[in-house]
């Protein structure tokens, strides 16, 4: 199944500031819907007057924790993301990654 689905995210939040953890699990579980129904997401950010990181935390970054990575890439995609929006989630995506993978990393005894 090769579906795309878009999901603007303003839609989805129902407004056009983007800051608290709360809307950023609604758009999570939007996002994570349709990736596990085998679709591709495309993420909108047209109408996005302003956003935080500890939105796109909840949002993205804890995707990673959630599904593989090749998967995220391959079926997330971004489209109307102002430059400032692409550096917020590059340092979100970054940490994300960091935290799980020392979270999958098997515990040794000492």
């Amino acid at each position: 199944m090769d579906d795309q689905t878009g999901l603007r995210i303003v839609d989805v939040v129902g407004s056009s500031l983007c800051f608290f953890s709360d809307d950023g699990q609604k758009l999570h579980d939007a996002i994570l819907a349709e990736l596990r129904l085998g679709r591709k997401v495309c993420l909108s950010f047209s109408g996005v007057e302003s956003l935080t990181a500890a939105f796109l935390n909840v949002a993205i970054g804890q995707l990673y924790g959630e599904l593989p990575w090749a998967e995220i890439k391959a079926k997330l995609s971004l489209a109307d993301a102002s430059q400032d929006d692409l550096y917020v989630l590059k340092r979100v995506v970054d940490r994300a990654k960091e935290f799980f993978a020392e979270q999958r990393q098997p515990v040794t005894a000492v």
